[in-house]
């Protein structure tokens, strides 16, 4: 299992000193949340704030883009240090294009679907991706309740990614802590975003501790 802290829950004015803390740490990952404040509401990084980061940090940046249009990002975030771009179904008519764009530019293509959005309507490209996002919340804001409800997809795209032979990892974002870690890894996910829990406590590594022993009961 991989941990990946969102630094929509770090502080900004530190966003260095956080990262380097949640790496000392041990996780794999740095979940960067992008928004525009018009797919979503809230407005946080660009490809800038990625590409300062970038010398800073050895992780595997995981970019979620919170974004209309995602297509017109995908130069300026490989450009920048991107390792992993998330793009919504829900946000471009041009799916399976943008994805290709994604792979074509050197990052790995993740696909994200909102609690309400079904796997169905990812369905054809799950052969391409490398990581799906399975929101556990609505986007846009963080320190929000996990929503149960959204792991029976979980649980189809795990059933789908075996009986495939698919090499997809499975990601779930939103209201992740010691306990809601243990029912999101028993549905089939590998990757959990988590925030608030991390970056709100006197001590992240110890929260990043916590995730990792509640996974493996």
């Amino acid at each position: 299992m991989k941990i990946a802290p969102s630094i929509l829950s770090a502080d900004f004015a530190n966003l260095a000193r956080d990262v380097a803390v949640v790496e000392k740490a041990g996780v794999q990952y740095l979940h960067i949340d992008i928004m525009d404040g018009h797919f979503v509401s809230n407005l946080t990084f660009g490809a800038n704030v990625v590409q300062a980061l970038r010398s800073h940090s050895d992780l595997v940046f995981d970019c979620h883009m919170m974004v209309d249009d995602p297509g017109k990002y995908v130069a300026d975030f490989a450009q920048a240090g991107a390792d992993i771009m998330g793009i919504h179904a829900e946000a471009t008519p041009h799916l399976h294009a943008v994805l290709t764009l994604i792979k074509n530019a050197g990052m790995k293509a993740e696909v994200v679907i909102n609690p309400a959005t079904p796997v169905s309507a990812i369905e054809e490209v799950l052969p391409m991706v490398d990581q799906v996002l399975v929101m556990t919340v609505d986007p846009g804001f963080g320190g929000q309740s996990f929503l149960p409800e959204t792991l029976h997809k979980v649980e189809q795209l795990a059933a789908a990614k075996q009986k495939n032979q698919w090499h997809y990892d499975i990601e779930v974002d939103g209201g992740l802590n010691d306990q809601t870690v243990r029912q999101a890894v028993k549905a089939g996910a590998n990757v959990i975003v988590a925030g608030s829990y991390i970056f709100g406590a006197a001590d992240p590594a110890e929260r990043i501790a916590a995730l990792t022993k509640a996974s493996e009961e």
